[in-house]
């Protein structure tokens, strides 16, 4: 297991979910270079530090200890990832945590901010430290060259202040940007579009995936959602926006929902649209680790489009975790209802975990497919 060895720290991490003999680890040269660039300028025990998008704790971890930490992110595993990483490494100190559907209060003397792969969280985020600097603030972005956009440099200019790009390390780049006075900027967050079936609108948050507009995904899948089968228990899988519990819903009126996502936004967008389309109905919309806090046996009913990707790395790794977890919390004959693209295979992956697979539509690109326990 590769270790994190700079100035400030060595670090034995581990990424969340974790799997046997991972070839990936939880943290890059991006992360050695700002842990390196800050053990070179200083840091106070005094500074008030913002830690955003810190994937797996690498960073936080690292400063835990030397400033007062404030760490912050849309992903819950990378939530998870910390706790476990802060335990792994005896870190008695916790830095506070604030989901990115919330704004983290400061002002803050240091922001050190990884660029994510939705430009659109970065521009949220940075609308939000408007008023939360404190004077001589520094501000310093980082990514692997080959997921660093020129753009995120021009979002950094237009709302914090002019970006000195350093030289490349490893693979690695900084972007320091020296705050000054901006008008106070508008969010163009969040966004809504409209679905025609069922006829709703839905409300979406910075880091939505498919932000403005329905994934072809779910417009495959909606047409064939399953309808009228009483009061059974259901959860909508990686939720995103809640367009799929929501429209099971409309059509269920006796179904007991749960809709689960691992992005705050997803969560805070899903729990939004619920309220403005179904009312004071009741549901579960949480943000959690899928199903993994899910009882065992108590689902009738899961509906997924999974993901296929975790930040930047792509692969069933997440997707096939989701599916095994829904058969651990399906009752004996319970189904899981998937879409997925057609080149992906899913439904040989099914009939590893499942009883029975059946095709229920098709594409030319997604395919429909229950799965019977």
């Amino acid at each position: 297991m590769p270790i994190l060895t700079t100035p400030l720290a060595t670090l034995d991490l581990v990424r969340h979910p974790e799997r046997a003999d991972d070839p990936l680890q939880a943290f890059d040269a991006a992360d050695e270079y700002l842990l390196n660039h800050l053990h070179h300028q200083g840091l106070a025990p005094t500074d008030r530090l913002l830690v955003l998008n810190d994937a797996f704790g690498a960073l936080a971890c690292s400063l835990v200890g030397y400033a007062t930490v404030t760490s912050s992110g849309d992903s819950h595993l990378a939530y998870l990832a910390l706790q476990r990483n802060l335990a792994r490494n005896g870190l008695a100190q916790a830095p506070t945590f604030v989901p990115a559907s919330e704004t983290p209060a400061g002002p803050f003397d240091t922001v050190l901010i990884r660029i994510p792969k939705t430009l659109a969280l970065l521009e949220e985020q940075l609308i939000r430290l408007h008023g939360q600097l404190a004077p001589g603030a520094r501000v310093i972005a980082a990514g692997m060259l080959k997921h660093l956009p020129r753009a995120a440099g021009d979002l950094l200019e237009r709302y914090v202040g002019p970006v000195q790009a350093s030289l490349a390390v490893k693979k690695a780049r900084l972007l320091i940007a020296t705050p000054q006075a901006r008008p106070m900027p508008v969010s163009p967050y969040p966004t809504r579009y409209r679905v025609e079936q069922p006829d709703i609108e839905l409300l979406n948050h910075a880091n939505l995936f498919c932000r403005e507009g329905l994934d072809i995904g779910t417009r495959a899948f909606l047409p064939h959602l399953p309808r009228a089968l009483g009061a059974v228990r259901v959860a909508d899988l990686g939720c995103g926006n809640g367009v799929l519990g929501i429209a099971y819903a409309l059509g269920n009126p006796q179904a007991a929902l749960t809709l689960v996502d691992e992005s705050y936004m997803a969560v805070q967008s899903a729990a939004a649209n619920w309220r403005a389309i179904l009312g004071e109905r009741p549901a579960a919309i949480q943000a959690d680790d899928g199903l993994a806090t899910q009882p065992a046996g108590s689902l009738d009913l899961v509906l997924c489009n999974p993901p296929f990707h975790q930040q930047q790395v792509v692969g069933d790794f997440l997707a096939w975790r989701m599916f095994t977890q829904a058969r651990d919390a399906l009752v004996q004959g319970g189904e899981l209802w998937i879409v997925g693209n057609r080149h992906l295979g899913y439904h040989a992956k099914l009939k590893r975990l499942f009883r029975g697979v059946e095709q229920v539509a098709a594409t030319p690109k997604f395919v429909v497919l229950k799965a019977t326990r």
